[in-house]
């Protein structure tokens, strides 16, 4: 019919428009100078560190608390290249780390079938999201003593009160992804043949990537807070040295050069484990969505 193709044609002429108006508003970020992206991704990040250096040098020029009390950035970047000279930083950063990342993995690996259940039986969601919830808001430290009661001062129980902390934020994370992902993709998964396990790995599992990246992400950051509040309490030559550990050691010693220098080892190490693993799965995910230049 005439009409109808005259009315194709202005749709098409509208598409084409649209598709105009977004080239002239997307920059493309290969198009700029590679010095060009760097500075993008370094200069602010730089520039947060450096206010912050200089409100703390700030505040002890202006003696808010004695030198005993609140050191200088200096003061606490010697403290920590001395222990980073003597070799006890590393091999402390290294322990920490591998046990958070183990205790990470196992969660991992508790929370994503459990997140799973949640979500797709309703019964156990009714009587189980509760729960998790209510774990999820407990301080991971509270968690501490029962474990060295069960397990003594042992890897036990620190690695018990990394999974009580992990495990309801990627549970969490896995249950609120399922529950955003529309049903109409269950029932056309069905219709093409998916069912089972082949509708939870091909239809539903990627639907609801972004919730539960986001749970991955929160679960990564209550294992390494609850990390920490086991390495302060746990004290014991069998279970070595870690961060917390020489956190505890700096505190018990009042040597405040220490205690801020772990605290600064505890959050850059944080950072660089957020950044380095979660921030570019975040990305390609994006990417793969459209929702992010490629």
């Amino acid at each position: 019919m005439p009409g109808e193709q005259g009315v194709l044609r202005s749709d098409d002429q509208l598409d084409s428009l649209e598709r105009g108006l977004d080239a002239l508003t997307t920059v493309d970020p290969s198009a700029r100078p590679w010095w060009s992206r760097a500075l993008r991704r370094v200069v602010p990040p730089c520039v947060a560190v450096g206010l912050v250096l200089l409100a703390w040098q700030g505040l002890v020029w202006a003696r808010v608390k004695p030198e005993y009390l609140f050191p200088s950035p200096a003061d606490t970047w010697s403290t920590l290249g001395e222990q980073a000279r003597s070799g006890v930083l590393f091999r402390a950063i290294w322990l920490s780390l591998s046990r958070g990342l183990f205790g990470f993995g196992i969660g991992v690996l508790v929370g994503t079938p459990l997140g799973l259940l949640v979500a797709r039986v309703r019964s156990v969601g009714a009587a189980v999201r509760p729960v998790l919830s209510g774990l999820q808001s407990l301080p991971s430290v509270a968690w501490v003593p029962a474990a060295v009661i069960w397990f003594g001062l042992s890897s036990g129980a620190i690695y018990a009160v990394i999974l009580l902390g992990s495990v309801p934020s990627i549970a969490n994370g896995m249950a609120s992804g399922l529950g955003q992902v529309p049903p109409l993709y269950g029932r056309v998964g069905r219709v093409l043949g998916a069912s089972g396990l082949r509708s939870a790995r091909y239809i539903l599992l990627p639907a609801a990537l972004p919730g539960y990246l986001a749970g991955l992400k929160q679960g990564w950051a209550f294992s390494w807070r609850s990390l920490m509040a086991a390495e302060l309490i746990t004290q014991s030559p069998r279970l070595g040295t870690g961060l917390g550990q020489l956190l505890n050691t700096g505190r018990e010693f009042s040597d405040i050069s220490l205690v801020f220098a772990m605290i600064i080892t505890i959050l850059v190490v944080g950072i660089a484990v957020d950044q380095c693993v979660f921030a570019p799965a975040e990305r390609g995910m994006l990417r793969r969505r459209g929702l992010a230049p490629p």
